[in-house]
């Protein structure tokens, strides 16, 4: 029988929830008081939909391992991506912090590392555009605190070697550098080849999916010594959609890039998860499984190819079909089997949790914008209210929103157009009702929070 974590909503605000963040930071629950660091497995899909999973309600794919995950530990049903697109949401999870306090990553970086807003446009006149190595990284804390650190897949945190993931704290990476690369050819429609085995170039025969799972379960398979942190970043569903048997001996041409039938979809988002049972049963077989935390989540909501039921909205939007995705977290004899969370929590929430249970620690003085969730999780604390905050910038259009209890105030700009919306989502999940013309005191003191917190984030590059 599932078990769920709702319980009465306690008043506590604001971005850091101070007093909560006091009880969580270096604690460690009773269940894991006598355990072995544990290792620590991120599998990160790309433009997944909250109802594209059967776990959260999908009927037409199959997805049995990532559904185990479920049963084996706890699902979230309010967790949103830090951001609408890929590059800002991975930012927030390897930094632990908004993405606004880097600088020109609010948007996705373009195919062949074009800047798509003023920021963005201004770094990459001095090939500055990316993640900056001084933005102290998750991966780097836990490499400085013993763990070995590797990532199978995509990074889309910069075209610039000074850049990559070696810079960042990962001891090796295997992936694609950008955003969206053919499957099979593994080039971005540019032409430009995008795989990369640590800092070079590489050719690989094979489908993109399983190539991240076979240097994903490599890894596993040789049994390292240390602790390991083990980042898998599937570039599926993302475009061009390709299942696993529809390689051509042409590359996809541009404008083929976003057209792909839902079976299709669907044959991707099945290879994804038949790559997670390697990974899985790989753990299993090397004895590693019992002291493994595994966390799975997507970076945002999906194309109009996949689906975000039951939420209105898509991919590049804030309304919660672009940002409310799923995630599922197993960490045996620490998380209670078939529990089901309804605490709204945020990508770089995770950050902040897997630094704790890696006892590790960030540099003096560089906080976590995030809560511990998993610490939240293990010791069964009832839901706490939080204000969670987006923005989301692309050429003219500037998006913003704010979640406070259940109220989200959403403003959307294109140009010298505005549209404002206010929804209630304990009632309105779907966000069909527009209460903003009928309560305006709301709407007020939403901005107003909005308002300060794009001060406290503002970037100084």
């Amino acid at each position: 029988m599932t078990r769920t974590l709702t319980r009465r909503m306690f008043l506590i605000r604001g971005v850091g929830l101070a007093a909560l963040s006091a009880v969580c930071t270096g604690c460690h629950s009773s269940g894991s008081q006598n355990k072995p660091r544990p290792n620590i497995v991120l599998i990160m899909a790309d433009d997944l939909g909250y109802g594209d999973v059967g776990c959260y309600g999908c009927g037409d794919i199959r997805t049995p391992s990532i559904d185990s995950l479920a049963a084996d530990g706890v699902r979230f049903t309010t967790f949103y991506s830090n951001a609408p697109e890929c590059t800002p949401t991975r930012t927030a999870l390897l930094t632990g912090r908004y993405q606004h306090r880097v600088g020109g990553l609010e948007c996705a970086l373009g195919i062949g590392n074009v800047g798509r807003y003023d920021d963005a446009i201004r770094l990459r006149r001095t090939n500055d555009m990316g993640l900056p190595v001084e933005e102290t990284s998750i991966a780097r804390m836990l490499r400085d605190a013993g763990y070995a650190t590797v990532i199978s897949g995509k990074w889309h945190l910069g075209y610039e070697p000074k850049f990559f993931p070696l810079k960042h704290g990962f001891d090796s990476w295997f992936g694609p550098v950008g955003g969206s690369a053919d499957y099979f050819h593994h080039i971005e429609y540019t032409g430009k080849p995008v795989l990369y085995q640590n800092d070079k170039l590489v050719k690989r025969e094979g489908y993109m999916t399983d190539l991240i799972t076979d240097h994903a379960v490599g890894f596993i398979k040789r049994k390292p010594v240390k602790p390991f942190f083990l980042y898998v970043a599937y570039t599926a569903p993302h475009t061009p959609y390709q299942g696993p048997n529809d390689k051509k001996s042409e590359p996809v041409p541009q404008g083929e890039y976003s057209k792909g039938s839902r079976e299709t979809y669907a044959a991707m988002v099945e290879r994804m998860d038949q790559g997670i049972d390697r990974i899985l049963k790989s753990l299993d077989d090397a004895g590693l499984n019992e002291n493994t935390l595994v966390i799975f989540m997507s970076d945002n909501g999906a194309n109009k190819t996949g689906n975000n039921s039951p939420f209105s909205g898509y991919k590049g939007n804030l309304f919660e079909g672009g940002i409310r995705v799923p995630c599922i977290v197993k960490w045996p004899g620490v998380l209670a089997r078939g529990v089901v969370s309804e605490q709204p929590c945020m990508t770089m929430d995770f950050s902040r949790s897997i630094v704790r249970a890696a006892g590790a620690k960030p540099p003096s003085g560089r906080e976590f914008d995030g809560m511990d969730i998993l610490q939240a999780a293990a010791t069964n604390r009832p839901v706490v209210r939080r204000t969670l905050f987006w923005r989301a910038r692309r050429a003219q259009r500037t998006r913003k929103a704010v979640r406070d209890g259940p109220l989200k105030y959403i403003r959307l700009q294109d140009g010298g157009d505005v549209k404002e919306y206010l929804f209630d989502l304990e009632h309105d999940p779907a966000e069909k009702l527009d209460l903003f013309n009928d309560q305006l005191e709301n709407v007020r003191k939403l901005k107003a929070l909005l308002q300060n917190w794009e001060q406290e984030v503002k970037h100084k590059r």
